[in-house]
C-alpha cells in the first residue's frame, strides 16, 4: 500500500515523457476519499441551499402541504381585513356625520322583511307544492290515529335504509326489504322481549321480538347483538348489518299480517 508508483504519459511519436505523477496505494485511497466527502458537502449545500431541493421525491408534498396552509391562512387574513375596513369606514362615516345611527335597520328586521316579501311572492307552483305537502302531511297523520284499526300504530323505524321490496299478502310476500348500509344498526320497532335468534346457513341470523300482541321478524341480519330472553326497549339496537343483504322485516298481530309500510315511517 505504501510503495510508490509512478504513472507517466508519453508522447506516442517522440516517445517524450509529457507528463508525470508518482502514486501509492494509500495515497490513492485518501484522494478517493477526499473527493467522495467534497463531492457529499457540495451535494449538501447545493440542496440545502438552492432550489434543486424541489426535485427529490417526498420534498415537493411538504412544499405542497406548506402551501396549502399559508394560502388558507392569507384568505383567513385577507377576510379579516376586509371586515376590519369595513368597520372602520362605517366608523368614519358616522363620525363625520354622513351616517345617521338611528338610520341603520338591523340584521333581524332586515331579514324578516325579506322572508314577508318572499311568501307574498306566490305563483301556480308554490299553490301547488303547498297543496301537495298538505296532502303528504294529512296523510302522515293517519299513522298516528289509534282510533279506527289497532293495527294503526307508530312504531319506531327499525334501521335506515332504502325500502326496495314491499309486502304484498297477495303475492304471498309478507316481508318489506330495505336496503341497508354496512354497519347500520338493527333497532326494536318497540318495548318487548327477544323471543326466537337462528343462526341460519346463509351465515344470517333471524331474530324475533314480542310485543304484546305483536311479532315482529328480522331476517337476514348479520349480527345478532341479543340473545333470546333479553327485554329491548323501542329504538335499542338488537343486530348490525354487512351492508351486502337486505334486512327483511316482517309484521304479525295476534296471527294476522300487518303491512310494516302501514305503521312504520321508514
Amino acid at each position: 500500500m505504501r510503495r510508490q508508483y509512478r504513472l507517466a504519459v508519453l508522447d506516442d511519436r517522440t516517445l517524450r515523457e509529457v507528463f508525470h505523477m508518482r502514486l501509492s496505494g494509500m495515497g490513492t485511497i485518501s484522494v478517493l476519499v477526499a473527493l467522495f466527502l467534497v463531492l457529499i458537502i457540495v451535494l449538501s449545500v447545493l440542496i440545502i441551499y438552492t432550489p434543486i431541493r424541489n426535485i427529490l421525491p417526498g420534498y415537493s408534498e411538504s412544499i405542497r402541504q406548506q402551501l396549502i396552509v399559508e394560502s388558507a391562512r392569507v384568505d383567513s387574513l385577507q377576510t379579516t381585513l376586509a371586515f376590519q375596513r369595513q368597520y372602520l369606514d362605517v366608523i368614519k362615516h358616522v363620525t363625520a356625520g354622513d351616517i345617521s345611527t338611528d338610520s341603520v335597520a338591523r340584521l333581524d328586521s332586515i331579514e324578516m322583511v325579506q322572508r314577508a316579501q318572499l311568501l307574498e311572492q306566490r305563483n301556480e307552483l308554490t299553490d301547488a307544492f303547498l297543496a301537495h305537502y298538505e296532502q303528504a302531511e294529512r296523510d302522515r297523520m293517519l299513522l298516528y290515529d289509534n282510533s279506527t284499526n289497532r293495527s294503526l300504530r307508530q312504531f319506531h323505524r327499525p334501521v335506515r335504509g332504502v325500502v326496495v321490496q314491499s309486502a304484498n299478502a297477495d303475492e304471498k310476500l309478507f316481508s318489506t326489504a330495505i336496503r341497508v348500509a354496512k354497519n347500520e344498526n338493527v333497532l326494536s320497532i318497540m318495548q318487548g322481549r327477544i323471543v326466537y335468534v337462528e343462526h341460519e346457513m346463509d351465515n344470517t341470523f333471524t331474530m324475533m321480538v314480542q310485543h304484546g300482541s305483536f311479532l315482529c321478524i328480522y331476517r337476514q341480519v348479520a349480527t345478532a347483538l341479543k340473545r333470546p330472553g333479553t327485554f329491548v326497549e323501542a329504538g335499542e339496537s338488537i343486530g348490525l348489518m354487512d351492508g351486502q343483504t337486505n334486512l327483511l322485516i316482517e309484521i304479525r298481530d295476534d296471527g294476522q299480517f300487518v303491512n310494516p309500510e302501514e305503521v312504520i315511517v321508514f
